[in-house]
């Protein structure tokens, strides 16, 4: 390993300010020819708008746009390890991986739908463990409480924390000799249990984990909306004789609802994409037992360098998590309307 030296480190930052003075250039550039195309030759009405949108259009098509299509002339491919440069892009190509997605083993052993069940687990177990642990703790953070912000700061430390240095220290406290949470099993007279070489103990492991690191942003978030709600609502509620369950039912949840919703929204894609703490805690554990959707895509790609497979694969993925948000959107706004019909 080459040791890291002063010399090395001025030059990194003198390459990337290189970078910086080029990127900061062409924007200069985009907007003058943006300036006398839209401005002098068609004088636009709305121009300065345009103009002020152009270098954000232009990142947005340079790194979201353009690797998309990309991806999908991939899907469409023979592209993998021995075919990395002279691959070919056909039809009949794109119908072979999209098949072989549903019909063959995405990895060695587990197949798409196996995976897809056992990511719907995972989702719906932390999704629903975040949202119940996060509103508890933000509604308990909202009342008067002696030493607050100690407990706010306590409270969020876990989400402060990187995810890759929390998962690393998980995978430590979940071995079996020497781990944390044996030795408290057997403080207590349990067994010792093999959290990371038996499939089943190790997908309730990478899930315990994930729970601890995701209560606090669903709580700091629900917070902030739970603070939104006016104290004159409760207030009328107390006068009416309205129990503190009738308070919650009728005044907290509908009035949070604008918060909750896309929290949720954003908390299903997340969770349903989160490679980092199952890939950190289980990575040469048990064999395929704990991998979702995402950390086997990892793995078809730059383990087994099926690139044209993988890209087919990340292109379901995708479709699954857009046919879920316009569901869950749908049916929350219809919820919504006839609730407030």
């Amino acid at each position: 390993m080459i040791p890291l030296t002063w010399d090395m480190v001025l030059q990194g930052l003198g390459e990337a300010g290189r970078i910086l003075a080029l990127l900061a250039l062409g924007v200069v550039v985009l907007e003058l020819l943006a300036y006398f195309v839209l401005h002098r030759w068609l004088k636009l009405k709305h121009s300065l708008p345009l103009m002020l949108m152009l270098p954000a259009l232009v990142a947005v098509a340079a790194l979201i746009i353009y690797p998309f299509g990309f991806n999908l002339k991939l899907a469409f491919s023979n592209m993998s390890m021995y075919r990395f440069k002279n691959f070919s892009v056909g039809l009949s190509y794109g119908i072979e991986n999209f098949l072989d997605v549903f019909r063959a083993p995405v990895l060695q052993n587990v197949t798409f739908f196996q995976l897809l069940w056992r990511t719907i687990v995972w989702t719906a177990v932390n999704v629903i463990f975040h949202v119940l642990g996060g509103l508890f703790f933000a509604i308990l953070l909202n009342r008067p409480l002696r030493g607050k912000a100690i407990y706010r700061t306590l409270l969020t430390i876990p989400w402060a924390i990187p995810q890759v240095i929390a998962a690393l220290a998980w995978k430590n406290e979940f071995h079996y000799q020497y781990g944390f949470v044996n030795a408290m099993l057997r403080q207590f007279g349990f067994s010792p249990i093999q959290w990371l070489s038996d499939p089943r103990w190790a997908f309730v492991a990478v899930i315990i984990v994930n729970i601890w690191l995701g209560i606090p942003f669903m709580m700091v978030i629900l917070l902030g909306g739970l603070q939104s709600i006016s104290p004159e609502y409760y207030d009328a509620a107390q006068i009416d004789g309205a129990s503190g369950w009738q308070q919650f039912q009728s005044i907290t949840m509908p009035l949070l609802k604008p918060v909750l919703v896309p929290a949720t929204v954003l908390g299903v894609v997340w969770t349903f994409n989160n490679f980092n703490v199952i890939y950190l805690i289980t990575k040469g554990g048990p064999m395929e037992g704990t991998d979702i959707l995402v950390t086997s895509l990892y793995k078809a790609v730059f383990e087994f360098y099926r690139y044209g497979f993988g890209a087919a694969y990340s292109t379901v993925i995708l479709i699954i998590l857009l046919i879920f948000t316009w569901a869950y959107l749908k049916i929350t706004q219809g919820i919504g309307e006839a609730e407030g019909a």
